[in-house]
């Protein structure tokens, strides 16, 4: 085994970094969208794009990827038999699917016992005690991804349209807002009509900026949201001593308003995401040559 792959793919792009057995990282690319249960004959032709690409970053012959064992961390594992499906149309010597989680976990804290929020667009929970990990969370906006950007920017909007309805107490964000779409309710049915779970969470970092001006709408959306990440934290049992990395857009925004419990417990991420799937790749890839030696 000369080299090894990681791949860490997601609902918008997919990333890839070729490395030597002992995980030094050679050459990296990027492609498009590999979420396996939205699309997975497009994630196929995403991962093997950016694998291909990246031999070609680090100098190294793509015709060597059917030689290369790689982990992949992939958005849509977490459900049905995708990842399964998956594996059997893969190039690579051997693949083991992971979820992007998985390798998130890998990179914030490394092989060791510790814990990972992702606060971003949606949210996802992880922590690994005596080397069994435990996910929390990842089902997508309709049914999950509380404490998230996107809940974060749907809440605004209801409660803007009931301070417009004069159900709730109007504030300058919810003033601003109904700014923002012409001072018109309709204007806001119709933008939810088609939008996506990362058009929700543009209106995030509104919230928080507010919320440091004392509006009483933006703290009383955080208050909740804040509630929901420390409920899914709560879940994972942290021991006092097991550290916490906040990933994702949001985790800067999120970890002051954190209660004393949860902030004596945060740690700066080891490496992203990427990182981990390449570090996990070398340990589990080159135990598993030592072995058939």
């Amino acid at each position: 085994m000369k080299f090894v792959l990681g791949i860490d793919g997601g609902g918008t792009s997919c990333r890839a970094a070729l490395a030597t057995a002992d995980g030094i990282v050679m050459g990296r690319a990027k492609s498009g969208a590999a979420n396996i249960r939205t699309d997975l004959t497009g994630a196929r032709s995403n991962i093997v794009e950016a694998a291909r690409q990246a031999f070609v970053a680090a100098g190294q012959d793509p015709g060597l990827i059917p030689q290369t064992p790689a982990i992949l961390g992939l958005a849509g594992a977490n459900v049905g038999t995708y990842r399964q499906q998956l594996k059997a149309i893969l190039p690579f010597s051997t693949s083991r699917v992971e979820t992007d989680a998985e390798i998130a976990l890998e990179g914030a804290v490394g092989s060791g016992d510790g814990a990972m929020a992702i606060l971003g667009t949606g949210t996802a929970y992880m922590a690994r005690k005596d080397g069994v990990s435990r996910a929390i969370g990842g089902w997508g906006f309709q049914v999950g991804d509380q404490g998230s950007g996107a809940r974060i920017g749907r809440d605004l909007l209801e409660q803007t349209l009931l301070a417009h309805d004069g159900v709730r107490p109007a504030s300058p964000l919810t003033q601003s807002m109904m700014a923002v779409f012409r001072d018109n309710p309709e204007d806001v049915v119709e933008f939810t009509t088609n939008a996506k779970p990362g058009d929700f969470g543009g209106f995030a970092p509104k919230v928080f900026e507010h919320a440091q001006k004392g509006d009483a709408v933006a703290n009383w959306i955080l208050d909740k949201a804040v509630a929901d990440v420390e409920a899914s934290l709560g879940a994972l049992d942290l021991a006092d001593d097991a550290p916490l990395c906040l990933l994702g857009g949001l985790a800067p925004l999120y970890a002051p308003r954190l209660s004393a419990r949860y902030r004596a417990l945060l740690r700066e991420p080891l490496d992203d995401a990427l990182g981990g799937a390449v570090q996990m790749a070398a340990r589990l890839f080159a135990g598993q040559a030592e072995a058939a030696r």
